[in-house]
């Protein structure tokens, strides 16, 4: 409860576009009944305490997040537990990597992240996509769901990735992280801009 204070949790719920279900949270807590339940517009990794200007790896941002993997879990949200990072899969005797593995306890499935230091791709959606397809044939077992992919990405291009997911899973998401909190004006101006947008 600290930490969503401090991260100023009720300001980014306050510029969020589903208002009606910020109300629900506040009154129900949180229902989790659907890969979109899980997801968050931005996900903030302040506790990571990075210094501006910022030159971090991909790898290097992964180390980070599981040295302080009690913090990253509490930013996910409920139902995550940790099963592993740099998770090998053999295909066509050549490795690949999934960044991070979930399993989510109350959605019953594997929840696959897959980092991007910088903007997300239509490669980072169809590698994903390989990702869910080896999971959901070769990890899932007979009470699993069908696993949910999340590539994690400091920018997205909504055009692009919008053609890259057509036709593509109802699984995957394309979701940004920021490493830093906004500060008061550019938290007012994300939140001016979201009150403009709807009562256009």
């Amino acid at each position: 409860m600290i930490r969503q204070k401090n991260s100023s949790l009720y300001l980014r719920l306050a510029s969020s576009k589903d208002k009606e279900g910020i109300l629900k949270l506040a009154h129900q807590g949180q229902i989790v009944a659907q890969p979109t339940d899980i997801l968050k517009d931005i996900y903030v990794f302040e506790f990571l305490k990075i210094a501006e200007p910022y030159h971090l790896s991909e790898t290097d941002l992964e180390q980070r997040l599981i040295t302080h993997l009690q913090s990253f879990l509490l930013e996910l949200g409920k139902g995550f537990a940790f099963i592993g990072r740099q998770y090998r899969i053999t295909l066509g005797n050549r490795n690949h990597y999934v960044d991070l593995v979930f399993y989510h306890r109350i959605l019953k499935c594997f929840v696959l992240i897959d980092l991007k230091r910088e903007e997300a791709n239509y490669q980072d959606v169809g590698q994903m996509n390989m990702y869910l397809g080896y999971f959901e044939n070769e990890e899932n077992t007979e009470s699993d769901n069908p696993p949910i992919g999340i590539v994690l990405a400091k920018e997205k291009d909504e055009l692009v990735i919008q053609y890259a997911m057509h036709n593509v899973s109802s699984q995957l998401f394309v979701q940004k992280y920021q490493l830093y909190l906004p500060n008061k004006e550019e938290l007012r101006k994300v939140i001016e801009d979201q009150l403009n947008r709807e009562t256009e």
